[in-house]
């Protein structure tokens, strides 16, 4: 483990292309998932049963009645089963495509009439215009699905920063701590990993990321203990050349 300070700390890259970011703990607080985004989906979660001939829907919950029997050897036989089995992966914060989705659809609904506003730090914003700017790129990579993620930008609490993002990754693309899923996104945005800047607070993502080939970085925000080489306290502190 390394208890190091890092707030007054400036990290300086050369030669990246593209900053690619998770979300929860990184440009967005925890608690704004868990306190916010989670109990909103769990509330509203019984309006899935209206929406069963959605082609989106449908997909989940066949993903659902197969991850059950898969992960569970549970097998379900309702609409109701399978929305108290979300429900439950929901409580259990479970990193299951299916839960992502619906969980994305929810949400549309929640930022669409207003009742969410997604938050990002303050100085999330500034840096992401400072970073195209600049001529770099910004990919967002987290385990909520990429409609969730392109809702939360597009409605963030300090507008519209959707128009600063380049690409989206989600669980469908591989788990967030396999080294072939950093690999697979390099190829995707057709630039070699180590000009390829790895935000995440999370030390065993960033462990991935680097042993692909990427350069990595640690935000340490409110409560979080640094344990990876490099690390900052906010965005502001990165300086790309």
């Amino acid at each position: 483990m390394f208890f190091i300070s890092v707030y007054l700390c400036t990290m300086k890259y050369s030669g990246i292309h593209l900053v690619l970011t998770d979300i929860e703990g990184t440009t967005t607080s925890i608690d704004f998932v868990y306190d916010v985004l989670f109990p909103y989906f769990r509330s509203h979660i019984g309006e899935l049963r209206g929406l069963i001939n959605n082609p989106e829907i449908q997909k989940a919950f066949k993903q659902t009645v197969d991850s059950a029997m898969s992960l569970e050897n549970k097998k379900l036989n309702s609409i109701d089963e399978i929305i108290n089995t979300l429900y439950r992966w929901s409580e259990e914060d479970r990193k299951l495509t299916p839960l992502k989705t619906v969980q994305g659809i929810i949400w549309k609904n929640g930022y669409e009439s207003g009742a969410i506003k997604g938050h990002v730090y303050d100085e999330v914003s500034e840096s992401f215009e400072k970073w195209t700017a600049e001529g770099k790129q910004i990919g967002i990579f987290s385990s909520g699905s990429v409609p969730a993620q392109k809702l939360l930008f597009a409605n963030s609490i300090s507008g519209d920063l959707t128009k600063y993002i380049s690409s989206y990754f989600d669980t469908q693309t591989g788990g967030k701590r396999d080294v072939e899923t950093y690999e697979k996104i390099a190829t995707e945005v057709e630039i070699i990993p180590e000009k390829i800047l790895f935000l995440s607070d999370i030390k065993e993502e960033l462990e991935a990321a680097e042993k692909a080939g990427m350069q990595t970085l640690q935000l340490i925000r409110e409560n979080k203990i640094q344990d990876w080489k490099q690390a900052v306290s906010d965005f502001s502190q990165i300086q790309l050349n």
